[in-house]
Protein backbone atom coordinates (compact mmCIF):
# COMPACT_ATOMS: atom_id res chain seq x y z
CA UNK A 1 0.00 0.00 0.00
CA UNK A 2 2.39 2.42 0.67
CA UNK A 3 5.39 3.91 -1.41
CA UNK A 4 8.64 3.46 -0.24
CA UNK A 5 10.82 6.64 -0.34
CA UNK A 6 14.76 6.88 -1.03
CA UNK A 7 17.02 6.12 1.65
CA UNK A 8 18.23 8.69 4.46
CA UNK A 9 21.31 9.63 2.50
CA UNK A 10 19.18 10.57 -1.02
CA UNK A 11 17.19 13.08 1.16
CA UNK A 12 19.02 16.08 2.70
CA UNK A 13 18.31 19.31 4.02
CA UNK A 14 20.23 21.31 1.78
CA UNK A 15 18.53 19.57 -1.31
CA UNK A 16 15.25 21.05 0.27
CA UNK A 17 16.57 24.53 0.43
CA UNK A 18 16.24 24.15 4.23
CA UNK A 19 19.63 25.85 5.30
CA UNK A 20 18.20 27.43 8.49
CA UNK A 21 15.89 24.04 9.38
CA UNK A 22 19.17 22.02 9.55
CA UNK A 23 20.61 24.09 12.19
CA UNK A 24 17.24 24.31 14.21
CA UNK A 25 18.30 23.93 17.67
CA UNK A 26 17.59 20.34 18.59
CA UNK A 27 15.89 19.08 21.84
CA UNK A 28 16.14 15.43 22.43
CA UNK A 29 12.29 14.60 22.21
CA UNK A 30 10.42 11.78 21.91
CA UNK A 31 8.88 11.49 18.55
CA UNK A 32 10.73 14.15 17.04
CA UNK A 33 10.64 14.49 13.46
CA UNK A 34 13.81 16.15 12.93
CA UNK A 35 15.00 13.44 10.63
CA UNK A 36 12.01 13.34 8.56
CA UNK A 37 11.65 16.74 7.94
CA UNK A 38 13.80 16.28 4.56
CA UNK A 39 11.31 13.76 3.67
CA UNK A 40 8.17 15.80 4.54
CA UNK A 41 9.05 19.37 2.84
CA UNK A 42 9.84 16.63 -0.26
CA UNK A 43 6.40 15.73 -0.30
CA UNK A 44 5.16 19.38 0.87
CA UNK A 45 7.14 20.82 -1.79
CA UNK A 46 4.57 19.13 -4.75
CA UNK A 47 1.37 20.30 -2.66
CA UNK A 48 -0.37 23.67 -3.49
CA UNK A 49 -0.81 25.62 -0.01
CA UNK A 50 -0.09 28.73 1.72
CA UNK A 51 -1.38 28.06 5.14
CA UNK A 52 -0.48 25.58 7.28
CA UNK A 53 -1.47 23.99 11.16
CA UNK A 54 1.54 22.05 12.76
CA UNK A 55 -1.24 20.35 15.78
CA UNK A 56 0.79 18.72 17.60
CA UNK A 57 4.20 20.76 17.10
CA UNK A 58 5.89 19.19 19.83
CA UNK A 59 10.05 20.22 19.08
CA UNK A 60 8.82 22.83 16.51
CA UNK A 61 11.07 21.72 13.70
CA UNK A 62 8.35 20.77 11.33
CA UNK A 63 6.69 24.67 11.42
CA UNK A 64 10.16 25.86 11.71
CA UNK A 65 10.33 23.96 8.40
CA UNK A 66 7.38 25.41 6.99
CA UNK A 67 7.83 29.09 8.13
CA UNK A 68 11.47 28.50 5.83
CA UNK A 69 9.44 27.30 3.11
CA UNK A 70 7.15 30.91 3.14
CA UNK A 71 4.28 29.36 4.45
CA UNK A 72 1.78 30.87 6.91
CA UNK A 73 1.85 28.62 9.86
CA UNK A 74 0.02 28.24 13.34
CA UNK A 75 2.18 26.01 15.60
CA UNK A 76 0.18 24.19 18.50
CA UNK A 77 0.77 21.95 21.13
CA UNK A 78 -0.94 20.99 24.73
CA UNK A 79 2.26 21.12 26.36
CA UNK A 80 3.03 24.61 27.31
CA UNK A 81 7.00 24.27 27.23
CA UNK A 82 6.62 23.20 23.25
CA UNK A 83 4.34 25.66 23.18
CA UNK A 84 6.96 28.19 24.66
CA UNK A 85 9.68 26.83 21.70
CA UNK A 86 7.23 27.62 18.49
CA UNK A 87 6.31 31.25 20.74
CA UNK A 88 10.15 31.61 20.37
CA UNK A 89 11.06 30.54 16.76
CA UNK A 90 7.75 30.69 14.67
CA UNK A 91 5.67 33.62 16.31
CA UNK A 92 8.75 35.86 16.39
CA UNK A 93 10.13 37.13 13.56
CA UNK A 94 12.99 39.23 15.32
CA UNK A 95 13.40 40.08 18.52
CA UNK A 96 16.40 38.32 19.85
CA UNK A 97 18.05 38.40 23.58
CA UNK A 98 20.81 41.03 23.43
CA UNK A 99 24.41 41.12 25.31
CA UNK A 100 22.59 43.76 27.76
CA UNK A 101 19.62 41.21 28.32
CA UNK A 102 22.34 38.04 28.37
CA UNK A 103 24.18 40.25 31.19
CA UNK A 104 20.53 40.75 33.42
CA UNK A 105 19.66 36.88 32.91
CA UNK A 106 23.17 36.15 34.38
CA UNK A 107 23.44 38.75 37.36
CA UNK A 108 22.57 37.53 40.95
CA UNK A 109 19.04 36.78 41.94
CA UNK A 110 16.96 39.66 42.15
CA UNK A 111 14.12 38.51 44.73
CA UNK A 112 15.85 35.39 46.39
CA UNK A 113 13.24 32.92 45.15
CA UNK A 114 14.88 29.44 46.09
CA UNK A 115 11.59 27.02 44.70
CA UNK A 116 13.79 24.97 42.29
CA UNK A 117 16.49 24.66 44.55
CA UNK A 118 14.23 23.19 47.65
CA UNK A 119 11.99 21.28 45.37
CA UNK A 120 14.50 19.56 43.42
CA UNK A 121 17.67 18.98 46.07
CA UNK A 122 19.43 15.88 45.27
CA UNK A 123 17.24 15.34 41.96
CA UNK A 124 18.31 15.66 38.05
CA UNK A 125 21.63 18.45 38.25
CA UNK A 126 23.78 19.87 41.37
CA UNK A 127 22.35 22.17 43.39
CA UNK A 128 24.28 24.98 41.89
CA UNK A 129 21.95 24.44 38.64
CA UNK A 130 19.24 24.32 40.38
CA UNK A 131 20.39 27.91 42.00
CA UNK A 132 20.88 29.40 38.42
CA UNK A 133 17.58 28.28 37.49
CA UNK A 134 15.82 30.11 40.24
CA UNK A 135 18.12 33.25 39.28
CA UNK A 136 17.17 33.25 35.86
CA UNK A 137 13.56 33.89 36.14
CA UNK A 138 13.59 35.98 39.12
CA UNK A 139 14.89 38.42 36.14
CA UNK A 140 11.96 36.86 33.68
CA UNK A 141 9.74 39.73 34.21
CA UNK A 142 11.96 42.21 32.94
CA UNK A 143 11.61 41.15 29.47
CA UNK A 144 9.25 40.94 26.56
CA UNK A 145 6.83 38.46 25.81
CA UNK A 146 9.07 37.28 22.82
CA UNK A 147 12.84 37.18 24.28
CA UNK A 148 11.12 35.77 27.76
CA UNK A 149 9.87 32.94 25.37
CA UNK A 150 13.86 32.63 23.95
CA UNK A 151 14.95 32.46 27.68
CA UNK A 152 12.59 30.12 28.70
CA UNK A 153 13.07 27.79 25.60
CA UNK A 154 17.41 28.26 25.92
CA UNK A 155 16.83 26.51 29.75
CA UNK A 156 14.29 24.12 28.31
CA UNK A 157 17.22 23.31 26.01
CA UNK A 158 20.36 22.80 28.41
CA UNK A 159 18.34 20.83 30.97
CA UNK A 160 17.23 18.35 28.56
CA UNK A 161 20.94 17.86 26.60
CA UNK A 162 22.70 17.68 30.43
CA UNK A 163 19.77 14.91 31.70
CA UNK A 164 20.39 11.47 30.53
CA UNK A 165 18.74 10.42 27.84
CA UNK A 166 16.65 14.20 27.70
CA UNK A 167 13.71 12.61 30.25
CA UNK A 168 13.15 13.21 33.50
CA UNK A 169 12.12 9.32 34.41
CA UNK A 170 15.73 8.72 35.88
CA UNK A 171 17.20 10.81 38.53
CA UNK A 172 20.58 8.93 38.56
CA UNK A 173 23.89 8.64 36.15
CA UNK A 174 22.87 5.30 34.95
CA UNK A 175 22.92 6.28 31.61
CA UNK A 176 25.41 8.99 31.83
CA UNK A 177 27.02 8.05 28.70
CA UNK A 178 30.34 10.60 28.83
CA UNK A 179 28.35 13.39 26.65
CA UNK A 180 30.21 16.87 27.40
CA UNK A 181 26.89 18.60 28.05
CA UNK A 182 26.08 15.88 31.21
CA UNK A 183 28.97 17.43 32.94
CA UNK A 184 28.88 21.21 32.14
CA UNK A 185 27.05 23.73 34.18
CA UNK A 186 23.75 24.46 33.03
CA UNK A 187 24.73 28.22 32.78
CA UNK A 188 27.35 27.26 30.27
CA UNK A 189 24.67 25.34 28.24
CA UNK A 190 22.26 28.45 28.79
CA UNK A 191 24.70 30.76 26.99
CA UNK A 192 25.26 28.06 24.38
CA UNK A 193 21.32 27.63 23.84
CA UNK A 194 20.64 31.54 23.35
CA UNK A 195 23.53 32.13 21.12
CA UNK A 196 21.66 29.28 18.75
CA UNK A 197 18.57 30.80 19.62
CA UNK A 198 18.93 33.96 18.40
CA UNK A 199 21.16 32.07 15.58
CA UNK A 200 17.11 30.64 14.18
CA UNK A 201 14.91 33.79 14.46
CA UNK A 202 13.58 34.86 11.27
CA UNK A 203 11.28 36.94 9.22
CA UNK A 204 9.25 34.87 6.73
CA UNK A 205 7.12 37.61 6.29
CA UNK A 206 3.49 35.71 7.28
CA UNK A 207 1.40 36.49 10.50
CA UNK A 208 2.41 32.97 12.26
CA UNK A 209 1.60 31.83 15.52
CA UNK A 210 1.96 29.79 18.25
CA UNK A 211 -1.04 28.24 20.54
CA UNK A 212 -1.21 26.38 23.59
CA UNK A 213 -4.54 24.25 23.37
CA UNK A 214 -6.27 20.73 23.04
CA UNK A 215 -6.37 20.39 18.96
CA UNK A 216 -10.29 19.92 19.60
CA UNK A 217 -10.80 23.63 20.82
CA UNK A 218 -9.28 25.06 17.55
CA UNK A 219 -11.29 26.45 14.56
CA UNK A 220 -10.85 24.47 12.16
CA UNK A 221 -11.62 27.00 9.53
CA UNK A 222 -8.55 28.83 6.95
CA UNK A 223 -6.04 26.31 7.20
CA UNK A 224 -4.72 24.56 3.25
CA UNK A 225 -2.99 22.23 5.06
CA UNK A 226 -2.90 20.73 8.40
CA UNK A 227 -0.03 18.85 9.57
CA UNK A 228 -0.47 15.98 12.69
CA UNK A 229 1.80 13.83 13.90
CA UNK A 230 0.07 13.28 17.38
CA UNK A 231 1.47 10.87 20.51
CA UNK A 232 2.21 7.16 18.51
CA UNK A 233 -0.28 4.79 20.84
CA UNK A 234 1.90 1.78 21.70
CA UNK A 235 0.72 -1.18 21.47
CA UNK A 236 2.12 -1.91 25.54
CA UNK A 237 2.33 1.19 28.01
CA UNK A 238 1.49 4.77 26.89
CA UNK A 239 2.89 8.10 25.32
CA UNK A 240 3.06 9.93 28.25
CA UNK A 241 4.85 13.09 27.74
CA UNK A 242 4.35 15.19 30.90
CA UNK A 243 5.80 11.97 32.81
CA UNK A 244 9.14 11.89 30.64
CA UNK A 245 9.19 15.77 30.58
CA UNK A 246 7.13 17.19 33.29
CA UNK A 247 10.59 18.96 34.09
CA UNK A 248 10.43 21.30 30.96
CA UNK A 249 6.70 21.63 31.70
CA UNK A 250 6.97 22.52 34.82
CA UNK A 251 10.43 25.12 34.46
CA UNK A 252 8.53 26.88 31.52
CA UNK A 253 6.08 28.55 33.88
CA UNK A 254 8.10 28.20 36.88
CA UNK A 255 5.49 25.80 38.56
CA UNK A 256 2.58 28.14 38.53
CA UNK A 257 -0.94 26.40 38.66
CA UNK A 258 1.40 22.92 38.37
CA UNK A 259 0.60 20.56 40.76
CA UNK A 260 3.41 18.05 41.14
CA UNK A 261 3.16 14.67 42.74
CA UNK A 262 4.75 15.23 45.83
CA UNK A 263 4.75 11.27 47.03
CA UNK A 264 7.12 10.36 43.22
CA UNK A 265 10.33 10.04 43.26
CA UNK A 266 10.87 12.12 40.60
CA UNK A 267 8.25 15.07 41.70
CA UNK A 268 6.52 14.51 38.33
CA UNK A 269 3.35 16.75 37.32
CA UNK A 270 -0.56 15.48 37.21
CA UNK A 271 -1.12 13.70 33.79
CA UNK A 272 -2.28 15.87 31.25
CA UNK A 273 -4.62 13.47 29.49
CA UNK A 274 -4.56 13.07 25.77
CA UNK A 275 -7.26 10.31 23.63
CA UNK A 276 -4.12 9.89 21.41
CA UNK A 277 -1.92 8.04 23.55
CA UNK A 278 -3.87 4.97 24.24
CA UNK A 279 -4.65 2.17 21.71
CA UNK A 280 -8.16 1.61 23.76
CA UNK A 281 -8.89 5.60 22.61
CA UNK A 282 -6.72 6.13 20.06
CA UNK A 283 -9.08 5.38 16.77
CA UNK A 284 -12.06 7.57 17.87
CA UNK A 285 -9.90 10.29 18.30
CA UNK A 286 -8.09 10.24 14.90
CA UNK A 287 -11.83 9.59 13.25
CA UNK A 288 -13.16 12.94 15.18
CA UNK A 289 -9.94 14.56 14.29
CA UNK A 290 -9.95 13.79 10.62
CA UNK A 291 -13.45 15.06 10.28
CA UNK A 292 -13.05 18.56 12.17
CA UNK A 293 -10.22 19.13 9.71
CA UNK A 294 -11.34 17.77 6.56
CA UNK A 295 -12.02 20.73 4.31
CA UNK A 296 -7.85 20.93 4.34
CA UNK A 297 -5.21 18.81 3.05
CA UNK A 298 -4.12 16.35 5.66
CA UNK A 299 -0.83 15.09 6.22
CA UNK A 300 -0.56 12.29 9.11
CA UNK A 301 2.60 11.01 10.32
CA UNK A 302 2.77 7.42 12.52
CA UNK A 303 5.14 4.88 13.07
CA UNK A 304 4.70 1.14 12.14
CA UNK A 305 5.06 0.22 15.75
CA UNK A 306 2.08 1.67 17.17
CA UNK A 307 -1.65 0.85 16.76
CA UNK A 308 -3.22 1.73 14.50
CA UNK A 309 -1.78 -0.16 11.62
CA UNK A 310 -0.85 1.25 8.43
CA UNK A 311 -4.24 -0.11 6.71
CA UNK A 312 -6.54 0.65 9.71
CA UNK A 313 -4.87 4.04 9.29
CA UNK A 314 -5.72 4.38 5.87
CA UNK A 315 -9.06 3.22 6.39
CA UNK A 316 -9.90 5.96 9.15
CA UNK A 317 -8.73 8.76 6.53
CA UNK A 318 -10.45 7.35 3.87
CA UNK A 319 -13.82 8.54 5.59
CA UNK A 320 -13.14 11.78 5.04
CA UNK A 321 -10.49 12.08 2.03
CA UNK A 322 -10.77 10.07 -1.26
CA UNK A 323 -7.16 10.26 -2.56
CA UNK A 324 -4.91 8.85 0.03
CA UNK A 325 -0.92 8.37 -0.76
CA UNK A 326 0.78 6.63 1.56
CA UNK A 327 5.12 7.16 1.82
CA UNK A 328 7.37 5.08 4.13
CA UNK A 329 10.33 6.60 5.47
CA UNK A 330 13.01 4.12 7.04
CA UNK A 331 13.63 5.40 10.84
CA UNK A 332 15.41 4.64 13.83
CA UNK A 333 14.51 6.31 17.29
CA UNK A 334 16.49 7.46 19.41
CA UNK A 335 14.94 6.01 22.12
CA UNK A 336 15.60 2.24 23.98
CA UNK A 337 18.30 1.58 26.11
CA UNK A 338 19.98 -1.59 24.14
CA UNK A 339 21.56 -1.23 20.49
CA UNK A 340 19.41 -4.13 19.47
CA UNK A 341 15.74 -2.93 20.74
CA UNK A 342 13.49 -3.92 17.89
CA UNK A 343 10.82 -1.51 18.77
CA UNK A 344 13.74 1.12 17.94
CA UNK A 345 13.79 0.63 13.57
CA UNK A 346 10.32 1.06 12.27
CA UNK A 347 8.73 2.85 9.53
CA UNK A 348 7.36 6.26 9.20
CA UNK A 349 4.20 7.04 7.57
CA UNK A 350 3.50 9.64 5.98
CA UNK A 351 -0.36 9.82 4.78
CA UNK A 352 -1.62 12.65 2.48
CA UNK A 353 -5.05 12.91 2.27
CA UNK A 354 -6.68 15.07 -0.47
Amino acid sequence: MSIALAPDSVYSFSEQNLTKTAVYPRLRYMGSKYKIVPYLSHILYHLPFETALDAFSGSGVVSYALKEMGKEVVANDFLTFSSTISKALIENNCETISKSDLELLLSSNKDGRDFIQRTFKDLYFPQEDHVFLDSIWSHMSGLSQYKQAITISALCLAAARKQPRGVFTITDVRYDDGRRTMHTPLKSLFVEAIEQYNAAVFNNGKNNRALCSSIFEINPSGFDLVYFDPPYAPPKDDADYIKRYHFLEGLSVYWQDQKIMEHTKTKKLEKKFTPFAYKRTIREALRELFDKFKQSTIILSYSSNSVPDEKELYSILHEVKSNIEVYAIPHKYSFGTQVTATRRQVNEYLFVGR
